[in-house]
């Protein structure tokens, strides 16, 4: 296999017969969670494809625990590759660029391996996985696979997760196996919000959705902590009337959760809501007033 960190491409050439791409059972030894983000990107890389390209490549990024068993992908970047029935080309020069870009914006978080858009394993990801692999040392790479083709029964976006182990004792890179590990996606509050408003947009009949104001979000959050009070309460209320059996574990976390939020006056908290509530509203108002500014600074700009 001829590798020259100097050249422009990763060349791999092997007849596609010597590559195995079967799959034995998982291996509970090792987790793997993927941002949201990062499926995006992966579908955002193939939206925009050549056309003569079945498939595209990347590298992802992330970080790993101590041990290297848990693995958590935060981020990725595309890589340029050609692939035909006789070989493939990756380029190296374009992946370690972009490494060394994204080291100063995101120090911590370091290549954990690739992904590959597709259902299935071909005869090529046995050979781009020992470049990963080399380029992990001393962890293991993480291969992703995306079915972007919706091959499955459930028309849903497949996610799957590979680590690689060799076989034979001839040591090549296109003698290994693919081993399937969990795979989580792992969202924070943050990105709960787009998700949502993602998902919202399934039901309509344009398929689109609009973002909400603030105030709208505001309300939207009162309104799910109100739906949860109500239900403690009622579940409360049911066990001390001995309609439902008491759960120890749930009466030690809701203490616990009392526990926590201090004690206020009824009226003391009402002021301390009408003032935040006041601060939120000037907020939004500013931000109308420059919005608005700046369209208008626009639009003179353009009569100049």
């Amino acid at each position: 296999m001829p590798i020259n960190a100097a050249t422009s491409a990763l060349n791999l050439s092997f007849s596609p017969a010597t590559t195995t791409g079967f799959v034995i059972p998982q291996s509970r030894s090792f987790t793997v969670t993927v941002n949201p983000v990062v499926l995006f990107s992966i579908l955002d890389h193939f939206l925009r494809r050549q056309e003569n390209q079945d498939r595209v490549i990347g590298t992802l990024l992330g970080v790993r625990s101590e041990d290297g068993s848990e693995v958590e992908v935060r981020n990725c970047f595309p890589v340029p590759h050609n692939e035909t029935q006789d070989q493939v080309a990756v380029d190296m020069e374009y992946h370690h660029n972009m490494f060394e870009l994204h080291k100063k914006v995101n120090p911590k978080e370091l290549i954990v391996g690739w992904y590959a858009t597709g259902a299935n394993l071909n005869q090529w990801n046995a050979l781009i996985q020992d470049f990963y692999s080399k380029a992990v040392l001393p962890f293991q790479a993480i291969h992703l696979t995306m079915d972007t083709a919706l091959k499955n029964d459930e028309k849903l976006l497949g996610v799957k997760t590979y680590v690689s182990a060799p076989i034979g004792i001839s040591g090549k890179p296109e003698n290994c196996l693919f081993l399937p590990v969990p795979c989580d996606v792992k969202y924070f509050n943050a990105e709960r919000s787009g998700l949502d408003l993602l998902a919202s947009a399934m039901n309509e009949p344009a398929r689109t959705t609009s973002l909400t104001s603030d105030m709208d979000n505001l309300e939207k959050a009162i309104l799910t902590v109100q739906e949860m009070l109500e239900r403690v309460t009622d579940y409360v209320n049911k066990v001390l009337e001995g309609s439902v059996p008491a759960n120890n574990t749930i009466g030690r976390f809701l203490m616990d959760t009392i526990s926590v939020v201090p004690k206020i006056d009824k009226t003391e908290f009402e002021k301390m809501f009408n003032s935040h509530l006041q601060d939120l509203l000037m907020v939004v108002y500013l931000a109308n007033m420059t919005r608005i500014q700046l369209a208008i600074a626009e639009r003179l700009q353009l009569l100049v």
